[in-house]
């Protein structure tokens, strides 16, 4: 990693999808492509372990998948769009499923987005604490 894509991980809130990351997830992010098709989306559903014990995906990516931590798969290589599949599988939209990596209440996460988003004042850096 450069000390340039370094500084992306000082953004609170933030985590930039980089080639360090994309590399660390390439099993989790084929995994997720795996349920595109409605066979594997029910052999996912009706065993959960048994089809990521099938992938190439580390401990730790598995288990993120299994408690829904999708702050955690992004962190593991997890790209949002590949992602997606998980929650789809879920029935869950997008909305409800995003809101949930902010710890906001759906209706304030909408209203948040509505709205324009996070304010760009404020907490700018996690290591400067501003």
């Amino acid at each position: 990693m450069t000390s340039y894509t370094a500084e992306f991980d000082d953004i609170p809130g933030t985590r930039v999808f980089t080639a360090q990351r994309a590399k660390a997830g390439f099993e989790l992010n084929e995994f997720c492509m795996t349920l595109m098709k409605a066979a594997n989306r029910e052999r996912f559903k009706a065993d959960e372990r048994a089809y990521l014990d099938e992938t190439k995906m580390s401990e730790e990516q598995k288990q993120a998948v299994l408690d829904r931590d999708y702050n955690k798969m992004i962190d593991l290589g997890g790209q949002i769009y590949f992602l997606a599949k998980i929650f789809a599988t879920d029935g869950l939209s997008y909305l409800q499923a995003v809101s949930t990596m902010t710890g906001m209440p759906i209706d304030e996460y909408q209203q948040m987005m509505i709205s324009g988003g996070r304010h760009p004042e404020g907490w700018r850096s996690i290591k400067d604490g501003n």
